[in-house]
């Protein structure tokens, strides 16, 4: 998993530095950011730079997967009580976050984020992953939603991580540093009920 957060990581500062114009010979690499946090006109962001508007935006569309994530997991049967525990935290934690980083984005005069434009190097799940967990019975589906979950907060880490080093909005550096210290802690909490289930 080291590796895919790294990799996660490279490709999230690649894209950041290509949006700011700094890296123009950066490797493109296999998720194109190209459509996250554009402004929605050729005037310069208001209050953010362009690292602020990317994060946001992407991290809006990765926050409603985990949201869909828990919402799957949590409509069913016999699921382990610490999984529904989680799954009600990650969603009571993200929906609002969601609901601010949208301000922002309405406030920098930036564009919502494309889903299509993001992929498992961001940590996301593929709809045959989602389809998977839809799939799976209780016990499983605690297993294969932890199991999802760690690879989803690992590349919301490194795109907060990269948010924290190239960020220029206070608030938004805030909240990244925020979910990297939350989804850290909630990370090392999955691995110790993966290793009980």
């Amino acid at each position: 998993m080291t590796n895919r957060t790294t990799a996660a990581a490279v490709l999230v500062l690649a894209g950041t530095l290509a949006l700011a114009g700094c890296a123009s010979t950066a490797p493109a690499g296999p998720a194109d950011h190209s459509g996250m946090g554009h402004s929605t006109s050729d005037a310069p962001l208001a209050g953010a730079n362009e690292a602020d508007a990317m994060f946001a935006s992407m991290m809006i569309v990765h926050h409603e997967q985990a949201v869909e994530m828990s919402d799957i997991v949590l409509a069913k049967d016999d699921v382990d009580p610490r999984v529904a525990d989680l799954a009600e935290r990650i969603t009571a934690a993200q929906g609002p976050e969601i609901e601010k980083m949208q301000g922002w984005l309405d406030d920098w005069g930036a564009e919502a984020g494309d889903p299509a434009a993001m992929d498992h190097g961001d940590g996301m799940m593929s709809d045959d992953d989602l389809a998977a967990l839809e799939d799976a019975a209780g016990p499983e589906a605690s297993r294969l939603f932890l199991e999802q979950m760690i690879a989803h907060h690992e590349g919301a880490v490194a795109m907060a991580e990269a948010e924290v080093a190239d960020g220029e909005n206070a608030d938004a550096v805030a909240l990244a540093q925020d979910i990297v210290d939350a989804q850290t802690a909630e990370i090392a909490e999955i691995k110790e009920i993966l290793a009980t289930l």
